[in-house]
């Protein structure tokens, strides 16, 4: 199955370098590329099908990375957004989290580690490193600023409270299903569920509103 992506930075050589090393793995195939967030935009309003992914830089003229991803996220939240920048403080990190970046990495990143979180993203939804993932369990533990709200005991069930946490912790539906006796097909339902629960619009989404509201324990990733 091939993973769609599309670039999105306005350094050009990097941009095209980057597409010319992504595109060598025999399940990426590059869409399209992008100058700005604004010509990215554009692009997917004329897209079909549309990416599956976006690789997208944070500082961009015309439209930055932060605002890009905030209207996919909104419009499109089919499309993965993986935050690829120079900038590992912890405001960009909790930023492009915040609008919906389904992961995030550093500009010098080996490319089989690219290459890794976009896979990860295709097929999980979303992929936290233990970096990213230490931030928002340290954000959310220690401040109200997510906005918590008190769910009682009866807002999941406790299978649906099972595969939450395995999802947080990046497993794969096979193998939750594995690790709770059931099908993937089950695995799924209760995803769906989750999302329709929880109000969210993905994946990546629904690891954040757990986060946020205490409906999993920290999570912990080698």
């Amino acid at each position: 199955m091939n993973i769609n992506l599309a670039i999105a930075d306005d350094e050009e050589l990097f941009r095209v370098g980057l597409a010319h090393i992504l595109s060598k793995d025999s399940e990426i195939q590059i869409s399209f590329e992008a100058g700005n967030g604004q010509e990215l935009l554009e692009l997917l309003k004329r897209s079909d099908p549309l990416p599956d992914i976006v690789l997208t830089d944070i500082k961009m003229p015309l439209l930055n990375g932060v605002e890009t991803t905030k209207v996919i996220h909104q419009q499109y939240p089919e499309i993965g957004v993986i935050a690829l920048t120079t900038y590992n403080s912890k405001p960009f990190i909790r930023n492009m989290i915040d609008v919906g970046a389904s992961a995030y990495l550093v500009k010098n990143s080996p490319p089989n580690k690219v290459i890794h979180t976009i896979k990860q993203v295709f097929y999980n939804g979303f992929h936290y490193d233990k970096y990213v993932m230490d931030i928002l369990n340290c954000r959310y533990a220690t401040t109200n600023e997510g906005g918590k709200t008190p769910f009682d005991d009866e807002f999941l069930t406790e299978r649906e409270g099972e595969v939450l946490e395995l999802i947080c912790k990046q497993y794969k539906t096979s193998e939750i299903g594995e690790k709770l006796f059931i099908s993937p097909r089950t695995v799924e339902v209760h995803r769906k569920n989750l999302l329709i629960k929880t109000g969210v619009k993905n994946i990546a989404g629904l690891v954040i509103f757990a986060i946020q509201n205490d409906l999993v324990p920290p999570i912990i990733i080698e």
